[in-house]
């Protein structure tokens, strides 16, 4: 039976919640989907990676996404982040446009946001499991609630964050943030379902980085 485990700083800070039901129950459920031949993003081994690169003393930023990608070969447990020789997906590819827009940085030729990771930005879904090809089906399973802890514990015991959300259900963790000590930039998810709607033009990277050296943080390098 496989279980749900995290590990660095973040396993001291989040070790009661991987005793709560809901993880217990969590657990059960993804070990169930894998009795019964479902295939599940990413590889068991990767769902945690966002906090294997970008350990709790690290974090400066925080870029919250919906779901991993539920297609063969691409969640690899950062959000919106694939494999260096995975093609890049659309929802990617309108962040690096965005990205060119804002910083006049070229668009990477692959989709490997790794480097974001080392630098102290927590690549983080809302849910951290989905099925093939079925997005969303692993909401309302438990994840929501991990993910509200992640940030509230990022929230309260550390200051001059900027938590960057993209799409309706990473906006409804603003409720955990307090405003007054760190900065939330809310938008549309980068999908071409919603970009138009308001992730164009809402310049991210640039108002991170204001952000960051105003409060004599080292700003990101947001080359890929």
């Amino acid at each position: 039976m496989l279980k749900l485990q995290i590990s660095g700083v973040w396993a001291e800070k989040l070790m009661d919640q991987f005793e709560k039901s809901y993880m217990l129950k969590l657990n059960s459920f993804l070990n169930e989907e894998k009795v019964n031949g479902k295939i599940i993003y990413p590889p068991y081994g990767t769902i945690f990676n966002a906090f294997k690169l970008c350990q709790f003393d690290q974090v400066k930023v925080i870029i919250v996404g919906q779901d991993p990608y539920h297609r063969s070969n691409q969640a690899n447990g950062l959000s919106f982040s694939v494999k260096k020789n995975i093609p890049i997906p659309p929802s990617l590819s309108n962040i690096y446009k965005e990205l060119s827009s804002d910083l006049n940085i070229p668009k990477a030729n692959h989709g490997c946001l790794e480097k974001w990771s080392q630098q102290g930005v927590l690549l983080l879904n809302s849910c951290l499991t989905v099925e093939h090809g079925k997005p969303g089906s692993h909401q309302n399973k438990g994840w929501e609630i991990f993910t509200d802890s992640v940030l509230t514990k990022l929230n309260t015991e550390k200051r001059n964050l900027v938590f960057i959300l993209w799409g309706r259900q990473a906006c409804r963790k603003c409720q955990f943030l307090n405003k007054s000590n760190h900065f939330v930039i809310e938008s549309p998810h980068p999908s071409p379902f919603s970009a138009n709607r308001g992730f164009f033009g809402s310049k991210p990277f640039s108002k991170t980085n204001f952000y960051l050296t105003k409060h004599n943080i080292k700003e990101i390098d947001w080359t890929a």
